[in-house]
């Protein structure tokens, strides 16, 4: 598989504002992270790892408009390849297939999944393939009609907040890649569990903090970048998920050490070392939506 760069937008003034930790509302910070043009803080209380200041929600939105939009199109056309074996390979370990052959065969209609953030929709179309019915949802306004227009896809431009997706009305919600972009994980998390149904599923990605790469290069590290708000660890993700009424089922990782960073022979020894002992770069939480009891 070919190496893939982490996209991020250029670096860049934009208003900031000092916000409370989004996982347990404390004001107390230290310094974690000071990378070129923007820095990262950690919360003394929790722990949570987060840009603040931080730039608000019209900033953000605005970097995946005009001329950033079609490069952030372009990046996801040129990588969905190995993107979409990529998040096979992990909704494989984290036991997708096997929830999806019991939904299957519990009901006649199709199960209904969610992607937040599906860009292009490569791993949508895939899904609908296997027999699902399908909904995305995508900020980048050019992403989105790609999915919709090439892909025929039913895909929402926007965010989760604003998509007014009904209560309790997808089976699976999948968010490869988005909370860490995200100015409050809280409220998406929280916008999820109350799309999903009673029983419902979710597969949530993201870098962590806690993995060897991170260790390793700290401030260097591939997924400190301006466009993540926050770098989660396996402790603060689990904490957000259950504080919305998740319960995590299973946690894995992956990637010991990006290509080019470390002869082969010895990155392919740490990626197996990385994927056994769950020290990956990379974070997905299976989780389930409580069944409601009457």
């Amino acid at each position: 598989m070919k190496s893939i760069k982490t996209w991020s937008t250029p670096v860049k003034q934009e208003q900031k504002r000092v916000i409370p930790c989004n996982l347990c509302g404390s004001v107390s910070f230290k310094p974690h992270f000071n990378c070129e043009g923007f820095s990262y803080v950690r919360c003394t209380n929790c722990g949570l790892v987060q840009q603040n200041p931080q730039p608000d929600t019209g900033a953000i939105h605005a970097r995946y408009e005009d001329d950033s939009s079609q490069a952030y199109l372009h990046y996801e056309l040129s990588n969905e390849t190995a993107f979409l074996t990529l998040q096979q390979k992990g909704l494989q370990d984290s036991g997708f297939f096997h929830l999806e052959t019991q939904l299957f065969a519990q009901r006649d209609a199709p199960p209904r999944v969610l992607d937040v953030g599906c860009a292009t929709g490569a791993l949508l179309a895939w899904l609908r393939d296997r027999g699902w019915d399908c909904i995305g949802i995508e900020l980048c306004g050019p992403a989105a009609d790609y999915a919709r227009n090439t892909r025929k896809l039913s895909v929402i431009t926007g965010t989760i907040e604003h998509a007014g997706l009904p209560a309790n009305s997808v089976d699976v919600a999948l968010a490869s890649h988005v909370i860490e972009h995200v100015n409050d994980p809280r409220s998406f998390v929280n916008e999820i569990y109350n799309s999903l149904k009673p029983g419902g599923s979710c597969f949530i990605t993201t870098p962590s903090i806690d993995g060897l790469q991170a260790r390793l290069f700290g401030s260097r590290w591939r997924s400190a970048i301006f466009d993540h708000l926050y770098l989660f660890s396996k402790r603060t993700l689990r904490a957000l998920l259950e504080e919305a009424g998740f319960t995590v089922e299973k946690t894995i990782s992956w990637g010991g050490l990006a290509r080019g960073t470390a002869p082969e022979p010895i990155k392919q020894a740490a990626d197996r070392l990385a994927k056994r002992f769950n020290w990956g770069d990379v974070v997905l939480m299976r989780c389930r939506k409580k069944v409601s009891v009457q």
